[in-house]
């Protein structure tokens, strides 16, 4: 069974010993995944739809760094720091997941810097696309 990493270059990925995405036979995991642009800013602080839209582009890069893509996607969990950010939260997961339909675990949480309002990891399985 092959095993593949993938690591971002985030601050706390070699300190800590994770990776950002991860992928075992025909499974995959992204680690949770923050509105953290590369020059170290929160993107859109205190907004839950363009931190969404900005985190699931994120994802999708781990993703295919690891040979998988957003249709693999089967579990979503998203971490807000107060639930008066779901319906951002909601609607720009509804429009990169249309017709993917991963479940989805939604809770509320703290979160590491003020402006930063959501975090979110995925769990996947490597499969054919197949319509319904």
């Amino acid at each position: 069974m092959s095993i593949r990493i993938h690591k971002a270059g985030g601050r706390f990925e070699e300190l800590g010993s994770y990776a950002r995405a991860k992928r075992v036979g025909d499974h995959v995991w992204v680690a949770g995944t923050t509105a953290l642009e590369d020059s170290g800013r929160i993107h859109a602080p205190h907004d839950a739809y363009a931190q969404t839209t900005f985190i699931l582009g994120k994802i999708q890069t781990a993703l295919r760094a690891v040979g998988a893509d957003l249709h693999h996607v089967c579990r979503v969990r998203v971490y807000l720091t107060d639930m008066s950010h779901a319906s951002g939260f909601i609607r720009a997961h509804g429009e990169v997941f249309k017709g993917i339909d991963p479940v989805l675990t939604a809770v509320t949480a703290g979160l590491t810097q003020d402006g930063m309002v959501v975090e979110i990891d995925v769990d996947g399985l490597i499969h054919d696309k197949v319509s319904l």
